[in-house]
């Protein structure tokens, strides 16, 4: 009888558990991944500075729709310039310089978003045929 309810015990537990974790995800990580989104897609203006931490002034300066990866000791920034047409930015980085990206233009995004795309150059076409 003991050992049946610490199963009992152990599978409320458990259960419990996997619910709180599944409901960890708060309505500001949502909206944080959706802006993040939206900006890496070139739909946000954003600002990128760098600043030389000995004399205090920008010394870069970045303002358009772009998305940026950090690498080690420089920042990528590949910018939209029109349509279909980009540039690619290289930051170096070091001990004297500190960066920051700002929001400028704000992010429309819903918290309830949701797509699906297909596209249909990326389907391969399928033919049924019957043999009767």
């Amino acid at each position: 009888m003991k050992t049946k309810k610490k199963k009992i015990v152990a599978l409320m537990l458990t259960a419990i558990l996997a619910v709180t974790t599944l409901t960890g995800c708060t309505e500001a990580d949502r909206v944080s991944t959706n802006i993040s989104t939206e900006a890496d897609n070139f739909n946000v203006i954003r600002r990128l500075t760098v600043w030389n931490a000995r004399s205090d002034r920008a010394i870069f300066e970045l303002v358009g729709a772009f998305s940026f990866t950090l690498e080690e000791n420089r920042i990528i920034a590949i910018v939209e310039t029109g349509p279909n047409e980009y540039k690619k930015h290289s930051v170096g980085l070091n001990e004297w310089t500190l960066w920051t990206v700002e929001d400028i233009s704000g992010a429309d995004v819903d918290k309830y978003h949701y797509e699906v795309n297909f596209l249909p150059e990326m389907i391969v076409p399928i033919t049924f045929t019957s043999k009767d």
